[in-house]
């Protein structure tokens, strides 16, 4: 255990420079008393490490110096290759990097390690988007990519739906791109202030000439578990009173997803002299609700709110229009 953790340490001053003790204690999971002997243990086994005082000091290794050694367990090398992402690599431009890293990756494996590491290759495959589902158009991506590598300013034309849909131009801070369930996100500044913006809703996209600095202390992984909680809280305070029949009840896992279908049955009300329920689900936005809503046919009636209710009628009978009742015809 200890062996693996005085590599962690070394690699960590490697990677990242200059870090006080404290700071080693968090990414270790130790105490800082716990870095001062392990410092003393790499110092006696001829690492150069050595400590700059100060409030900006710390430990760090002497300059040019590298370690080969990466201390990779069997574990962690067959992990490493859960971590492919094939087609998200291949949209940032990265997919021949990320062939040729992990065939060096392959080279360097002891054998044992590399055959288990074909087997994890054999056995999973990670698909990120939904069923009947194609991943974004997102042709602007690379543009965006690069900007963000290098820390430079870009303006984009975007299509939004709220307030009110249209198309908007922004000058934007990349900060980064988040894909989650096959869809791109970028993280981007809009004076201080991050904000998120679907990549495939960008119309065009053009990269300036001005460098900015990011932001201190802005991590990428903390912002978007907050952006996630703060949505899902909101689409789950605007609600939809819908009255479902036995069968539309049985559909909505599939049509809805589960979280608008734990909602419903939270707060499902008895049946009626018809057997249907009453029930709400979360109201993202009301020609979002209309097409999910929709798939339940006649097997679900909309009650409030009443702008979704008037939008749902509108909808049908704009369908109806296109469905002529054929027995009127033939009368």
């Amino acid at each position: 255990m200890r062996a693996s953790r005085l590599v962690s340490l070394l690699l960590l001053l490697q990677n990242r420079g200059r870090m006080s003790a404290a700071r080693l204690a968090d990414e270790l999971g130790v105490t800082p008393r716990t870095v001062y002997r392990d410092v003393e243990a790499l110092a006696a086994a001829g690492v150069p490490i050595y400590a700059e005082p100060g409030p900006a000091g710390g430990y760090q290794l002497m300059d040019g110096y590298r370690t080969r050694l990466t201390g990779l367990t069997a574990d962690e090398a067959e992990s490493l290759f859960l971590t492919g992402l094939p087609q998200p690599a291949a949209e940032l431009g990265l997919g021949a990097h990320v062939a040729a890293a992990e065939l060096k990756l392959m080279a360097a494996l002891p054998t044992p390690y590399r055959d288990a590491s074909l087997r994890i290759r054999q056995r999973f495959h990670l698909d990120a988007p939904g069923w009947y589902r194609e991943p974004d158009a997102v042709p602007h991506l690379l543009t965006v990519a690069e900007a963000l590598w290098q820390d430079r300013w870009i303006e984009i034309r975007y299509r939004r739906w709220a307030p009110e849909p249209g198309e908007v131009t922004r000058r934007l801070r990349p900060l980064g791109l988040v894909l989650k369930a096959g869809v791109w996100y970028l993280i981007a500044a809009r004076d201080e202030q991050p904000r998120t913006y679907r990549v495939s809703a960008i119309r065009e996209v053009y990269p300036l000439p001005e460098r900015f600095t990011r932001p201190d202390g802005f991590d990428l992984a903390a912002f978007w578990r907050t952006h996630v909680e703060r949505y899902e809280r909101a689409e789950a305070a605007a609600v939809a009173v819908v009255r479902l029949s036995p069968a539309g009840l049985s559909a909505l896992p599939e049509v809805l997803g589960p979280r608008a279908t734990r909602l419903a049955r939270e707060t499902l009300g008895p049946p009626d002299e018809e057997g249907w329920h009453r029930a709400t689900v979360p109201l993202e936005s009301v020609p979002h609700a209309t097409a999910g809503l929709l798939r339940l046919g006649a097997e679900a009636q909309v009650l409030s709110p009443p702008e979704l209710v008037d939008h749902m009628a509108a909808t049908i009978r704009r369908m109806l229009r296109l469905y002529p009742n054929p027995a009127a015809e033939s009368g």
